[in-house]
């Protein structure tokens, strides 16, 4: 008898119920995106590496409102190319993608490198590399449920003009007199 693992099974009731609470936004853009005539149509087609570095075709709808694109990859999660939560997905030709640790788990459509840039964070060249790294030794049900409640709130958070953290270029702002 075949067991599902906690994670896959996350991946599966989470990744369905996302999937169908958001299929009508997602119909309704992808139409739009359709009328608008995009080069290339309505839908970006990436080739990934995924578990055990087997390549995969991700399809991603072509807008960035609302994160649409990132929803958009909900069935790859639902079919097992992907996770809610992992490293990033790499090109099978980034030398990175041969790394066995990272070949270990599938990419996630979010994870804590993912959470770090959405946060703006000043990462290190070489940090999201590690942090995807240190996921992947440490990941357990308990961390992707945090990184997925991190990621609701930085994903939606607007940039105001006074959202700004410490370091932060200061945006000249025009004045009309």
């Amino acid at each position: 008898m075949h067991t599902v693992q906690p994670k896959r099974l996350l991946d599966l009731t989470l990744g369905s119920a996302l999937l169908i609470l958001t299929a009508p936004l997602l119909a309704a853009a992808a139409c739009a995106a359709a009328l608008h005539r995009p080069p290339g149509g309505a839908f970006a087609r990436e080739l990934k590496s995924g578990l055990h570095g087997c390549p995969f075709t991700v399809r991603s709808l072509r807008t960035r409102r609302l994160r649409l694109d990132l929803l958009s990859r909900l069935p790859h999660v639902v079919r097992g190319e992907m996770s809610l939560v992992g490293p990033a997905a790499l090109a099978p030709g980034d030398p990175r993608a041969d790394a066995p640790w990272r070949q270990s788990v599938r990419p996630g459509l979010t994870g804590p490198a993912q959470l770090a840039r959405a946060r703006r964070s000043t990462l290190p060249w070489d940090e999201p590399e590690l942090l995807d790294l240190h996921y992947v030794e440490h990941h357990w049900i308990g961390l992707d449920l945090a990184v997925l409640l991190h990621t609701v709130p930085a994903v939606c958070r607007r940039h105001r003009p006074d959202d700004r953290r410490p370091g932060d270029p200061v945006q000249p702002v025009l004045r009309v007199t």
